[in-house]
């Protein structure tokens, strides 16, 4: 074993250590956190200095992307006006591992002066931070993995992870969902893959359709038509009942002019709703080894959804 790969295992086993630590002294304070937070009517301002600094702006970064109003404000700009960022009907989370970081004072200050609710984060019960906090998430008392140099590392992962608890326990209780979260993220793979179905497929105009009794040379005409590779079978309620493909085609070759739609249909075809999400669709082709979907609303088809489309909008 090379020396590096020695020095990165003592890291992660040091920060990992330290995580099982925080996780097993998780108590009575972080639930009061999650609840004050959650019964918020303003944001949460995340407030921090260096690393801390760093790690409050991701924490921010993550409440606001999982439903809960949050914002950044560096506790140094806080002292040259941004303090008038902070209103009266938000909570401070202050993050400082010594607790006695200066440039949170006049943060501190404000919050206690304004009822602000002080959450602090630190490493330190008796320090200013930690004194003044209405609410202590305190951090265990773990070496840095750095050793004697002392730097910011298995203290920034314990802030972070401590972050993300918050995060989800929020959006939890709050039965924050897949929907929900889309909502914040409409950009990149993430996006794509939390876009619904409705969002990508074709609407009534374009889909292919034709009645229960209607002869397979029509079929055949509205299936080149549409060029989705298929054609939907209503009934007379205008329900879907059947879906033609090549592989309906093949297997009534044989005569297939003399047939209905509703002779060579595959009943009670696969479909989807509007607000399926379009990665549940794709697992869904996947699976039946299909190419198109219907999505029907109280069973009448409202929209057809190709895999093509899927692959245009990044979901693959």
């Amino acid at each position: 074993m090379s020396a590096a790969v020695a020095v990165g295992q003592r890291v992660l086993r040091t920060e990992a250590e330290a995580l099982k630590a925080m996780a097993d002294s998780l108590g009575e304070p972080f639930a009061r956190a999650v609840e004050t937070l959650a019964n918020l009517s303003g944001r949460v301002i995340c407030t921090g200095v260096g690393k801390s600094g760093h790690v409050a702006r991701k924490i921010a970064a993550t409440l606001a992307s999982t439903g809960r109003p949050a914002m950044f404000v560096h506790a140094t700009e806080a002292s040259h006006g941004d303090l008038g960022m902070i209103g009266p009907d938000d909570a401070v989370l202050a993050l400082s591992k010594s607790g006695e970081t200066r440039e949170l004072a006049d943060v501190i200050a404000f919050a206690k002066r304004f009822g602000a609710p002080l959450i602090g984060m630190t490493a330190r019960a008796d320090s200013a931070l930690g004194s003044q906090s209405d609410i202590l998430l305190l951090l265990p008392d773990a070496p840095e993995a750095t050793g004697q140099v002392d730097a910011p590392t298995t203290s920034t992962t314990l802030q972070i992870a401590l972050g993300d608890a918050l995060a989800v326990a929020l959006l939890e209780r709050a039965g924050f969902t897949a929907q929900d979260f889309r909502v914040f993220h409409p950009g990149g793979k993430l996006g794509a893959m939390l876009r619904t179905v409705g969002d990508l497929m074709h609407g009534a105009d374009e889909l292919p359709l034709v009645g229960v009794y209607q002869p397979m040379d029509q079929a055949l005409l509205v299936m080149s038509e549409k060029r989705f590779g298929a054609v939907g079978v209503v009934d007379a309620g205008g329900s879907l009942v059947g879906l033609i493909t090549d592989g309906d085609l093949r297997r009534h070759m044989d005569g297939l002019l003399t047939y209905a739609a509703g002779e060579v249909m595959t009943r009670d075809p696969r479909t989807v709703e509007p607000t399926t999400l379009a990665a549940e669709a794709l697992k869904l082709m996947n699976e039946a080894r299909i190419t198109v979907l219907f999505a029907v609303r109280e069973g009448r088809p409202v929209g057809i959804l190709h895999v093509h489309d899927l692959l245009r909008a990044g979901v693959m």
